[in-house]
């Protein structure tokens, strides 16, 4: 009996923790919740019918709640904390019946408690099963780290993931996607604690590889803006990436410092992506153009200058008029040529 009430009096107060966090989320969001009164107020000494009214707010809200909203509100909340982390994580760990999108939410929870938790210093080599179940022992209880063999090719997804040297080329892989299905096909298997620490080291690292490719193509983009901009370029058809057709290059630039803030709460997400992905190809096309029309203009300056000198050479040398339609072959511009 006592350990029944202290069970209940357990969960009413991590409802209660829970409850300003999942308010200010849903406020962000514009989701409209039930009210539970008794939660608001959080009472010290609820009755039983409070803690079971709490209860099923609770799996209200969750049901009402996306795995990319979680997300991207716990990555710019300033009410982020170890503790809100792990008290998220126990209430879904210990629902009876879990979802997909609960077990989704599980899936980004344990990365972010990892993330939380870890030194910033940490270098991917220490990133190893081991470590990853220490630092994820206040969840899970002690874990016997060693990967089951059916989970083996997460290793070698972070191998194919280290050696790409693009977003379009990590995502033409199709590497992340890999991860996603032997996930999604593991059942109640994913929550062995075992998988979920293996899961949650695939996850890590494959965010370090999204950030590092993702900042590389940013400051690919923003780069190549501040050239064509020089060249005096000021909008670009950028209708291959879902923008206009006359796109403001001062607009782009902004765009792309939003995505930078946009990207770490959602580095998944694959519509922002494919769009990041073909806006640097339409700089970078944009850039080509620039060069090869500055190339050309050049050469045509030049060819016109060399002409003129061999015509002044040639008329002081002899007095034979010289064959015009000959040097016309020579020196005409490439357009002239093609």
């Amino acid at each position: 009996m006592t350990s029944d009430l202290n069970q209940l009096a357990a969960e009413w107060q991590n409802a209660c923790r829970l409850h300003p966090l999942y308010a200010a989320l849903a406020k962000e969001f514009v989701i409209d919740l039930p009210h539970c009164h008794d939660l608001e107020v959080a009472l010290e000494a609820p009755p039983q019918e409070s803690i079971e009214q709490a209860r099923q707010w609770l799996l209200d809200v969750d049901q009402r709640i996306e795995v990319h909203q979680l997300r991207q509100f716990l990555q710019t909340t300033s009410l982020i904390s170890e503790e809100v982390l792990l008290n998220l994580l126990l209430h879904h760990l210990r629902k009876q019946t879990r979802t997909a999108s609960d077990r989704d939410k599980i899936d980004f929870l344990l990365v972010q408690y990892f993330s939380h938790c870890a030194p910033s210093g940490l270098q991917d080599a220490d990133v190893d099963a081991a470590y990853v179940a220490q630092v994820l022992e206040p969840v899970l209880g002690a874990v016997d780290p060693t990967m089951p063999d059916w989970l083996k090719p997460l290793d070698a997804c972070v191998g194919e993931a280290n050696a790409c040297q693009s977003l379009n080329e990590l995502l033409t892989k199709g590497v992340v996607e890999k991860g996603r299905k032997l996930k999604a096909s593991a059942g109640d298997k994913y929550y062995a604690p075992a998988a979920m620490v293996a899961f949650t080291r695939f996850s890590f690292l494959m965010r370090r590889v999204f950030f590092r490719l993702m900042h590389q193509d940013l400051n690919a983009i923003l780069d190549g803006l501040r050239e064509l901009e020089q060249r005096g370029v000021h909008t670009l058809d950028c209708r291959r990436a879902q923008f206009s057709a006359e796109e403001p290059v001062a607009r782009l630039r902004m765009i792309c410092q939003s995505w930078k803030v946009m990207f770490h709460a959602e580095y998944s997400s694959g519509q922002p992506l494919r769009m990041l992905v073909d806006l640097r190809a339409v700089i970078g096309r944009a850039l080509d153009n620039s060069k090869s029309k500055s190339g050309a203009s050049a050469a045509a300056h030049a060819a016109a200058a060399g002409a003129a000198a061999s015509h002044v050479t040639e008329f002081q040398v002899s007095s034979d008029t010289p064959d015009w339609s000959e040097h016309s072959g020579q020196h005409g511009t490439p357009e002239s040529k093609s």
